[in-house]
């Protein structure tokens, strides 16, 4: 019994400890992030390598979410006589909720994945520590961009995801299903407000800080050797993807 109490509280204290080095390594990225210099080339680069190369896998994502979103959704309306609603029923779920965060989990798994194997092998290679012997803050010029970078990737991502998402349940729902185009789209213009469009951006602003802070983080303290820089990668997914869950629970708690 006291062997478990041990274990526990060992634990606990290491978890708590590694949440404070977070916050703080969080923190000290958004305090460099107002200081000169300002690295646009490095910050436009990281854009392209989130943002630009997700595109492709974030148009598929949301094309087929759509689609099933309409076809699940059609046969359950009809038991109930809504068919007419088809069209708010797909685009509040997509706006609200499935676009910023199949967009979120779609990223960690694309690029997240990539950011926390990137600085792991700079780390075990040993040119962050080149970088801090060179004078240079290697948290601006590493972290900063690709933090800055998934702030403004997701939620351009996450609008993609909803227009397409959208079509793609127009595609079903009218050319498949023969349901009027006039019906679907009057229904989502009429139920559809400002407020569900806000709460989706909110999202996903909070979503692109939780990929990029836990991915960054956990390549840059990862351990030496490739098993090392495997367990950050592993680790800065399973976390990011958890916390994008955790998170959307609350900001929906919060905005509903």
């Amino acid at each position: 019994m006291l062997t478990l109490i041990q274990t526990l509280g060992r634990y606990t204290i290491e978890f708590i400890a590694e949440t404070g080095r977070m916050f703080l390594f969080v923190l000290s990225t958004a305090a460099l992030a107002v200081r000169p210099p300002y690295r646009f080339n490095n910050l436009f680069k990281q854009v392209h390598f989130i943002g630009v190369r997700s595109l492709f896998v974030i148009v598929l994502t949301a094309i087929f979410a759509g689609m099933v979103l309409a076809l699940q959704g059609y046969y359950t309306l009809t038991r109930f006589g809504a068919e007419g609603m088809l069209g708010p029923a797909v685009a509040l779920s997509i706006i609200r909720e499935l676009g910023p965060v199949l967009t979120g989990l779609m990223v960690t798994g694309r690029a997240g994945s990539a950011l926390a194997a990137e600085l792991g092998i700079m780390r075990i290679r040993e040119q962050v520590d080149a970088l801090e012997v060179m004078g240079i803050s290697s948290v601006q010029f590493l972290v900063v961009p690709r933090i800055l970078a998934g702030l403004l990737s997701l939620p351009i991502l996450t609008v993609i995801f909803d227009v397409i998402g959208i079509f793609g349940g127009y595609l079903i729902a009218v050319q498949l299903l023969e349901m009027s185009s006039g019906t679907y789209f009057s229904g989502i213009e009429s139920a559809v407000v400002m407020r569900d469009i806000s709460t989706g951006l909110i999202k996903a602003f909070c979503f692109g800080l939780i990929v990029t802070w836990i991915c960054t983080y956990k390549g840059y303290y990862a351990k030496r050797g490739a098993e090392g820089v495997s367990q950050a990668t592993t680790s800065a997914v399973v976390l990011s993807s958890v916390l994008i869950l955790v998170c959307d629970y609350f900001i929906t708690s919060v905005l509903l």
